[in-house]
């Protein structure tokens, strides 16, 4: 009876046609506008204070200090797992190895699977109750009145902006009484409804002035926004233990002489459209016969799925993570693919604003004597190989549209034979990983990658492409990064691996600083979990 059920109610959740999340994704333009409204984009209370509302301060009475070193998670939002949560493994590690950290990055995808308010108590707010005030009762604190003990610094990752069609919600919210009954047997990790277009993230941690009523915006406004950023301009003081707000999704800070730039990179991920002439035709065709292929794999996957979980055996258990994790890889190699063969339907599929707001901050930023050095951090990374992502039309987007602002900074500024930016840190791929793009001639050359994206949600394994990330340059093809380092799932069978992680960075002081990595892995070895120090490298 039981393995009858929990049949039905897989297939009833896992049958739509797009994908197995069964998610939807807004328009750019939506995600834009939606985000505005809930800040009250540049209306007249905060033009009138001359509020710039793209940066913040971080008040801790030590920002001015050059040495000092932070902590970085990503793809970490999942709750308990097979009455197991590697995220809390590993939220625990970052409290032993991040204890004299001044701040936390967080790459994105908070909450999986569709970002939705209500498991965030459950895929927050308890993982990390240490991290935040009243967090030793966390069921008394709401996810909306957070406030960090230490900067909590997100970015939105695509799951924090994930939706679910309401059949599929209903499908959901009816099975949650089963769930808890069969806990384990069906072991779904979504809300109801997804995150109304990121509305969820922008509660939980950006400051919501939609929520602010009219009689009170002005007295909200002189109370928490008065920082100075490093170009004169008033914005938002971000005061750990009192007020915790970021002020947008995408913004700046100085900390150490370091410019920290916190980007959206959902909205300048699209694709590029496919072209009409006989090239354009022949990788459409190429792109449909890969998305039959991974459909019909991704079925097989489910049906294996719903037969191992009809025999109740626990020896399964590993199969059934497996299968889970590679239908969960597949749905998003096939999001993929559709947004590339969908990519000619939106015209407004590149944020410009904030892309050339990151250009002419890049190039403030160089013409700034009081600045040291430059690090970006954003959910999906430029240079990867991790075996789904390196091919992706994202990852090339988000490469290509990144260079186009560097080239852009590159003829302003003389940097000295510096790289235009000392660090990028991304999530999305489920790994870590270090890469270094080479002297290819572009904007983007030297520079260091490091992809955070291993802290609690399933692991992925490393491409068998090689390190070598190459890419046609003009006429010719050249390699334009390399792999350094990768850690991920590997291994087979009692070999199997799975080492989740996050990163220490040290910042030494000096003109030109130095930057020292050093990834922090826990792992289960044997039924125990156990936490270890990875070589650290410089950067």
């Amino acid at each position: 009876m039981v393995g009858a059920i929990g049949c039905l109610v897989w297939q009833a959740v896992e049958s739509d046609d797009e994908s197995m999340l069964f998610t939807t994704d807004a328009a750019v333009a939506d995600k834009v506008q939606k985000m505005r409204d809930r800040i009250r984009w540049q209306q007249s209370a905060l033009t009138q204070r001359q509020i710039d509302q793209r940066q913040l301060v971080i008040d801790d009475g030590r920002q001015c200090e050059e040495d000092f070193s932070f902590m970085v998670l990503g793809d970490s939002g999942t709750g308990r797992y097979r009455g197991d949560s590697p995220q809390r493994q590993v939220a625990e590690a970052l409290l032993t190895h991040g204890e004299d950290a001044r701040f936390t990055l967080h790459t994105g995808d908070v909450v999986y699977l569709v970002g939705s308010s209500e498991q965030y108590p459950e895929n927050f707010i308890a993982p990390y109750r240490e991290h935040i005030v009243g967090g030793d009762r966390p069921r008394q604190v709401a996810y909306d009145r957070m406030v960090f003990k230490r900067p909590f610094l997100p970015t939105l990752g695509n799951h924090d902006y994930y939706d679910l069609p309401l059949l599929a919600g209903v499908a959901s919210l009816f099975t949650r009484p089963l769930r808890r009954l069969l806990q384990s047997y069906v072991d779904f990790d979504l809300g109801w409804h997804g995150s109304y277009t990121g509305d969820a993230f922008a509660r939980a941690f950006i400051d919501y002035l939609k929520g602010v009523g009219e009689s009170e915006l002005a007295a909200h406004l002189d109370r928490h926004y008065t920082g100075t950023g490093p170009d004169g301009q008033r914005c938002l003081r971000y005061v750990p233990g009192e007020f915790t707000r970021v002020p947008n999704r995408y913004y700046s800070f100085r900390y150490g002489g370091i410019d920290f730039f916190a980007l959206d990179s959902n909205t300048f991920n699209a694709p590029q459209p496919l072209t009409d002439d006989a090239e354009g035709q022949k990788l459409r065709q190429q792109l449909q016969v890969t998305l039959e292929k991974l459909r019909s794999r991704q079925q097989e996957c489910l049906d294996k799925i719903v037969h191992y979980k009809s025999t109740e055996d626990p020896r399964d258990d590993d199969a059934i993570t497996d299968l889970t994790a590679e239908a969960e890889q597949i749905a998003e190699q096939i999001r993929d693919i559709e947004k590339q063969l969908d990519s000619d339907r939106d015209p407004s599929t590149v944020d410009l604003d904030q892309l050339n707001w990151l250009r002419d901050r890049l190039i403030a930023s160089w013409q700034d004597d009081n600045a040291r050095g430059r690090i970006l951090f954003f959910h999906h990374p430029p240079y990867v190989t991790e075996a789904t992502k390196w091919p992706q039309g994202q990852t090339l987007a988000v490469r290509r549209n990144l260079r186009n602002v560097l080239a852009a900074v590159q003829g302003e500024v003389d940097s000295q034979g510096r790289p235009l930016v000392d660090l990028v840190i991304n999530g999305h791929a489920h790994c870590m990983e270090h890469l270094q793009s080479g002297e290819n001639g572009l904007a983007d050359a030297g520079i260091n990658y490091i992809v955070c994206g291993g802290s609690g949600y399933s692991l992925r394994r490393q491409r068998t492409n090689g390190p070598d990330i190459k890419e046609g340059i003009g006429t010719r093809v050249q390699t334009v990064a390399v792999s350094r380092r990768y850690i991920g799932r590997a291994g087979h069978g009692s070999e199997k691996r799975r080492p989740y992680s996050c990163l220490r960075v040290e910042v030494k002081a000096g003109r030109q600083p130095k930057f020292v990595a050093t990834p922090v892995i826990v792992e289960k070895v044997h039924h125990q979990w156990k936490t270890y120090l990875d070589e650290p490298f410089d950067l």
